[in-house]
């Protein structure tokens, strides 16, 4: 590679590694060639996240994902130069033919990050998950040399799985700044609300809102799980973070824990446990 590309590659393995690490620990278990592109896809998808935290009013964080849509439209304003995250993530989408389409989708679903609206209902957090955590699921699993029907259906329950428990994980951060992804419909069905969900103070039905979440994300991530032997044992390691989430559960699940306190878990049981189920059979 020449210096430039290489320089771009590093940029964004840094960028997943200090935004994304579950992600990017994962990359390790799969050939080079192939990382640097999932680097590239999570690089992206880390760019169009941070948008909400960067921004104080929607306009401008449309304007800034308005560029990645017309970056992939081949309509970028001043070309790439300058962005490696954009000079890798075309080269993946070349090297690997990865549907512009569902890139530009994952933007357009993160829109509803900009503004301060509540999730409605479980159906448009699930539409939201499939187009979002799904999609990286089902993109990593292409670029690792297989795709389809198997895959799609796996993807996602993997997106339900993994995506609900990073937002009962990120909840008290999403709440500080007044952003509810927990649906609605699932808070009014044990007594909550809005207000108790912006309160700071973990009130016992919020918690049975939280619980009821987690119950799902189990049962979710118990089927993906299964469907792993279903799908060819290449695409396998781009459902690796899958691993983590049970753990996390278990953790996000005690009674005793604080939901609006930060959930941290160490780089060390990351890269153990995904150490660990990269040798199991699960995966092999």
């Amino acid at each position: 590679m020449s210096a430039p590309a290489t320089s771009d590659a590093a940029f964004c393995a840094d960028l997943v590694r200090s935004h994304d690490f579950d992600r990017y620990a994962a990359t390790l278990f799969v050939d080079a060639v192939s990382r640097r592109a999932l680097l590239a896809l999570y690089a992206f998808n880390i760019e169009i996240e941070r948008v909400r935290g960067l921004v104080s009013q929607p306009l401008p964080g449309e304007i800034r994902l308005q560029y990645w849509t017309d970056l992939l439209a081949g309509n970028a304003h001043g070309g790439t130069e300058g962005n490696p995250v954009a000079v890798e993530l075309l080269s993946a989408v070349e090297a690997y033919q990865l549907p512009r389409e569902t890139l530009t989708r994952l933007i357009e679903a993160h829109l509803f990050d900009l503004y301060n609206d509540p999730m409605p209902d479980m159906d448009v957090l699930s539409a939201h998950l499939s187009e979002t955590e799904g999609a990286l699921f089902v993109l990593a699993a292409r670029i690792l040399g297989h795709g389809g029907e198997a895959i799609d259906h796996l993807a996602r329950h993997a997106a339900m799985a993994h995506g609900l428990t990073r937002l009962i994980a990120r909840f008290g951060y999403d709440s500080a700044r007044r952003q509810l992804y927990l649906p609605k419909d699932v808070l009014e069905r044990h007594g909550s609300g809005e207000h108790e969900a912006f309160g700071g103070q973990p009130q016992p039905k919020l918690r049975a809102a939280l619980d009821d979440l987690i119950g799902q994300a189990r049962e979710q991530l118990d089927g993906a799980l299964k469907m792993l032997s279903d799908v060819p044992r290449e695409a396998r390691p781009a459902f690796l973070p899958l691993t983590l989430v049970g753990r996390d559960l278990d953790e996000l699940g005690k009674p005793d824990r604080n939901p609006f306190t930060p959930f941290e878990r160490s780089r060390l049981a990351t890269l153990w446990t995904l150490w660990r189920a990269a040798r199991s059979k699960a995966f092999r």
